[in-house]
Order: structure tokens, then C-alpha cells, then sequence
């Protein structure tokens, strides 16, 4: 056998498994099903966000005040020209939550991208190297964490000035410290495990041993983490575009549609609602998106959710025979 034939051999090997492994995963998420609504929530709104020039019907910032304040369609004065109801300057407000999809999901991914990425390195020196520089970098933490976050936020957007880069740039300074410190225990319970000494010891680089050896062990953990960080920075920027910190027109958020909104409040409840129940449904769909992985993610949580579901099956009777109650002769 040749070896070009043995390493197509192998690469089909590897492609099966992959898809028994892909296979299983998608029966899992099936057979969860707050898991599977959360997944396919959080795919609809990745959809939504990248194809909002194809989906919104209006111009987010085309104004037409013959058209203002006008209700949802399925009221008695609304119009299918404007299915979820026009603003104060008679703007789609479908067309703004739909590119409002696009700035959330955006400022979130490069959020957490930024401030995973430098925490899980501050926390991966910090737990292997000890010493000097662990105490460094944890007391830089606890200084950090120490001062209020949204102070520091309001404090640089208002000298530096309010944009998507320096609502991302905050957002990301006011937030690495979580992963610094959950690395650093992670990287502290396997520091004296067989597989990293063995890796000292045939003369791996602390480099090596740090991202070749340690990294790829925490990914489930923070990964998860990295979910549950991204439907919080989804709030914060819809709190700082909310107190006027945050997307400036004429971009559109759904924070900044709230406080434009919120003067019309009672005559225009539409304004308000739509888009605070868009943030609801994305902070919704990730939080049980997160949920599911470190379900799957833990095999403790999975022996206990087994346990569960075998108990339900004998509640229902398919365990055991459920014993006839004897009438007396």
C-alpha cells in the first residue's frame, strides 16, 4: 500500500469520525430542547444581522413625517408599509431593530474577541509562572475591578467621545478581568498534573507548555464564558447608546432606539417595546446557547441531567412495572 493511499485512508478515518462526533452533537442539542430553541434563536439573529440589507424594507434612516407615529400593522390604524410601526420622524422601526442586529452582534463578537483573548493571556502567565508576576498581575485585577465600571466607561467616552471603536475599546478594558481570573485558577488546579510535568521534563518551552498543553484544555469552560460575557456586553452597549454614550445617529442600535423612544411612551408604545424585547430575545437565545455548552461541556452535568432523565422515564412507568393495587376478596 502506498502511502499517498494510506493517508487518504487516514483523512477518511478522521472525516467519519468528525461526523459521528457532528452526528451526536446534533442529537444531543435535539433531545434538549431549550438548548435547540436557544441555538436556533441565536443562529436566526446571526442570519438576520447579515442579511439585513435583504430583509429590512426601508432605509433604517429614511424619514418620512407624513408617515410618523404610525402603529403596528395588526392594529386598527397600522399598515403593512410599516409592519412593526414608524418613530417620530416616520423611520421602519423593522428596518432599525433588524440593523440594530447588526451593531449588538457586532460590538459583542469583537468585545469579547478583544478582552477573551488578553485576559486568557494575562491569566495563563499569571497561573504558570507564580511569584512576582502572578501577584502583579492579580492585584492589577483587583485594583481594576475595584474601580466602578460603567464610572470608568462614562469617564472615557465623554473625553475621548462616543463611537462604535471606543464603545468596543471600553467595554473591552471594563471586561477582561474575568477571564484573567478564571484562567488563572484553571491554569493553577492543572499546574501539577502528569501530562504538564511530562511536558517540562522531556524540555518543552513555558510557551509550549502554556498554549500546546494547558490552553486546549480550558477551551469548554471558556468558551462558555465567552457566551455568557457576550449577552452581557449586549446589554451594556444598549445601556450606554441609551444614556447617549453609546451609536450615535444617524447609526441605529437597539439602545439608542429605546431613548429616542422612551418621550413616547405612552402614545407610542411600539417605539420602546420592539426594540427591548429584541434585546430580550438575543440575551435569551445566548444564555441558554451557554447553558447547553457547558451541559455538554461537563460530564458532571451531563451524569446528572442522565440521572434526571432516567428518573422521569420510571415516574412514567418504563422503568419499572408500576405495582396493581390488589382490591381485597
Amino acid at each position: 500500500m502506498g502511502r499517498g493511499t494510506y493517508t487518504k485512508i487516514m483523512l477518511g478515518g478522521h472525516r467519519r469520525e468528525r461526523l459521528l462526533a457532528l452526528r451526536g452533537l446534533a442529537l444531543e442539542l435535539w433531545r434538549d430542547k431549550t438548548g435547540f430553541m436557544g441555538v436556533v434563536l441565536t443562529a436566526a439573529l446571526v442570519c438576520m444581522a447579515l442579511a439585513a440589507p435583504w430583509l429590512a424594507p426601508h432605509d433604517p434612516s429614511a424619514q418620512d413625517l407624513r408617515a410618523r407615529l404610525k402603529p403596528p400593522a395588526w392594529t386598527v390604524q397600522g399598515t403593512w408599509n410599516h409592519v412593526l410601526g414608524s418613530d417620530h420622524l416616520g423611520r421602519d422601526v423593522l428596518s432599525r431593530v433588524i440593523y440594530g442586529s447588526r451593531v449588538s452582534l457586532l460590538v459583542g463578537a469583537a468585545v469579547v474577541l478583544l478582552a477573551g483573548t488578553f485576559g486568557v493571556v494575562m491569566g495563563l502567565i499569571a497561573g504558570y509562572r507564580g511569584g512576582r508576576t502572578d501577584n502583579f498581575i492579580m492585584r492589577w485585577i483587583d485594583t481594576q475591578v475595584a474601580f466602578p465600571g460603567l464610572l470608568l466607561a462614562l469617564i472615557i467616552l465623554a473625553v475621548i467621545g462616543p463611537s462604535m471603536l471606543t464603545v468596543i475599546i471600553v467595554l473591552a478594558l471594563n471586561g477582561w478581568m474575568v477571564y484573567g481570573r478564571m484562567t488563572r485558577g484553571a491554569v493553577l488546579a492543572v499546574r501539577q498534573t502528569a501530562y504538564v510535568e511530562a511536558a517540562e521534563i522531556v524540555g518543552c518551552s513555558g510557551r509550549r507548555v502554556i498554549f500546546r498543553h494547558i490552553l486546549p484544555n480550558l477551551t469548554s469552560p471558556l468558551l462558555t464564558l465567552g457566551i455568557l460575557e457576550f449577552a452581557r456586553i449586549v446589554l451594556a452597549e444598549a445601556a450606554l447608546s441609551f444614556l447617549g454614550l453609546g451609536i450615535q445617529p444617524p447609526a441605529t442600535s437597539w439602545g439608542l432606539d429605546v431613548a429616542t423612544g422612551k418621550d413616547y411612551i405612552f402614545r407610542a408604545w411600539w417605539l420602546v417595546t420592539m426594540p427591548g424585547v429584541a434585546i430580550s430575545v438575543t440575551v435569551l437565545a445566548v444564555n441558554l446557547v451557554a447553558s447547553w455548552m457547558r451541559l455538554i461541556s461537563d460530564p458532571q452535568e451531563r451524569e446528572k441531567q442522565f440521572a434526571r432523565q432516567v428518573a422521569a422515564r420510571k415516574r412514567r412507568g418504563r422503568g419499572f412495572p408500576v405495582p396493581q393495587e390488589v382490591t381485597p376478596q
